[in-house]
């Protein structure tokens, strides 16, 4: 049976290093979107343009149709299923070294609710990208609302969760890594923040630029986040162990 054991290990036992589970988690979808963004602009599918500036096309936009469709789906599809798997063992993790360190749990208890719900929001957005239609629709903000709320509140509490762990001395990390999930956070903040007070004030054409430049933006934080939990760790040799009855 799998477990995840405390991060000093007796001399001579192994493991297997988990750190690249949420390395590979994170940046799969970012490869998903630019790959379905290069070959969208190759196919003229959708303009050439940097989406993160100029706010052209949103991520759904440039995979929706043809090969890009295709290729964004079986990429995102198996990283929604490991981003639920990581939060799934980030809750794990958290919860037993503040067991050990007899410090409350303060929201950790909510990382695995909310994680498989990102994961499973996450895999009906891929599931449905390309579908026409109303349904379609509801079903491609569903998931993205619910992927992208539920994530962002399990960076925060994962982040809060790691820099009192990091105060305690339980864990020792760099001081931009120990605040990294909630910085992360802050900026998703932020960006929506700053979506809906210039909305109001600008034409419809700006508006969508606006959202598209967020919607990017906003991607490429969940990739720090997951970076920054695979880097995190990778610091603390954290291992998966096989336990033989």
């Amino acid at each position: 049976m799998a477990v995840l054991p405390p991060p000093r290990r007796p001399a001579g036992n192994t493991g297997l290093p988990l750190w690249p589970l949420p390395l590979v988690a994170g940046l799969l979808p970012c490869i998903a979107s630019l790959l379905a963004l290069a070959i969208s602009v190759q196919q003229g599918l959708v303009p050439g343009c940097n989406p993160f500036v100029d706010g052209c096309v949103s991520i759904s936009r440039a995979a929706r149709h043809g090969l890009p469709n295709h290729l964004f789906r079986a990429l995102v599809l198996p990283a929604a299923a490991l981003q639920a798997l990581t939060w799934l063992l980030v809750w794990h993790w958290l919860r037993e070294q503040l067991r050990l360190a007899a410090m409350p749990p303060r929201g950790v208890g909510a990382l695995l609710p909310l994680g498989l719900l990102a994961g499973a929001a996450l895999a009906l957005y891929g599931s449905f990208l390309g579908t026409e239609g109303a349904a379609y629709r509801l079903l491609r903000q569903y998931g993205t609302v619910v992927y992208f709320g539920f994530t962002a509140i399990n960076q925060l509490l994962a982040g809060g969760a790691v820099h009192r762990l990091a105060g305690a001395g339980v864990l020792r990390l760099p001081r931009w890594l120990e605040y990294a999930l909630v910085a992360a956070s802050v900026a998703l903040a932020l960006l929506g923040i700053g979506n809906a007070v210039v909305a109001p004030f600008v034409g419809d054409d700006l508006k969508d630029r606006v959202e598209n430049v967020t919607e990017w933006w906003g991607a490429l934080l969940f990739v720090a986040a997951f970076v920054s939990i695979a880097l995190t760790w990778r610091r603390i040799r954290l291992q998966m162990a096989l336990i033989r009855s």
